[in-house]
């Protein structure tokens, strides 16, 4: 079986977290589901070859293997929702971004399986990030989560119109100290793309159970809108876009870094 994920070991107090590139799915899984869950259409694509630069940057990565159509890694293990009044997406998607069913007619996911599935995979991962994140506020002093996210830029059944370039969250400033999350905005101000700060995307489970300021621990999430790296129609990777939006990445990333350091 392959591993639940990827864990790249880094010499500095920043994690990254890639929980929608994985592709990988559960034995017999594939055979459950219809062509258009086959297709995976909800990954967030390429953001591991997005986030290579983060080398650079002596960052620690943790990066999943196996599809959010598996388990969705940045939702709480009951389920919870996220989003007051919106429509949730689920910890064990059954139907696409776009309203199509993931799993062939009468194909169902008992709560037997759901616990499975977080026991199996969601689980090992948080388990990760947790020990992580201390061990690093332990060396460090502070330690930095960054949860890196994709998606298309229109996505109806989710959120109305075209999404932002640069979507950040830190769950109405909850999840970072008011220096990292200002240094990172007058980074994303400043670009040549658009941003917004706790728009429809705030921050998923992930930003939230673990930015705990008042404890030396700060996360931030960047939801991407896809158009600025690949071609949404043929879902083909554009590396010279993506050169340059990660080039405003990795001085989002530095600038989250010294602001911690500034203020720690």
């Amino acid at each position: 079986m392959t591993d639940v994920f990827s864990f790249t070991t880094g010499s500095s107090p920043l994690l990254i977290s890639i929980p929608h590139d994985g592709r990988e799915l559960m034995p017999g899984q594939a055979e459950r589901m219809t062509d258009d869950g086959r297709a995976l259409p909800d990954t967030d694509w390429y953001v591991r070859e997005l986030y290579a630069f983060v080398g650079e940057l002596d960052a620690n990565v943790i990066a999943a293997n196996y599809s959010r159509y598996v388990v969705d890694l940045n939702r709480p293990a009951d389920d919870a929702s996220l989003y007051e009044g919106q429509v949730s997406t689920g910890l064990c998607p059954q139907r696409t971004f776009a309203g199509r069913p993931i799993y062939l007619d009468g194909e169902t996911i008992s709560t037997t399986e759901q616990q499975d599935r977080v026991d199996r995979f969601w689980r090992p991962y948080h388990d990760r990030i947790a020990s992580t994140l201390s061990a690093l506020r332990d060396e460090y002093g502070f330690a930095l989560l960054w949860d890196a996210h994709s998606i298309a830029s229109e996505v109806p059944m989710l959120f109305p119109g075209v999404l932002t370039d640069l979507n950040i969250g830190t769950f109405g400033g909850v999840s970072c100290g008011a220096s990292c999350e200002s240094s990172v905005m007058n980074v994303a101000n400043t670009s040549d793309y658009t941003s917004v700060l706790n728009g429809r995307f705030k921050g998923g489970y992930t930003t939230r159970h673990y930015g705990a300021p008042k404890k030396n621990i700060h996360a931030i999430q960047l939801e991407l809108s896809q158009r600025c790296y690949m071609d949404e129609n043929n879902l083909s990777y554009d590396a010279k876009a993506a050169v340059n939006v990660g080039g405003t990445i990795e001085k989002m990333l530095t600038a989250y870094i010294q602001s911690a350091k500034g203020s720690g």
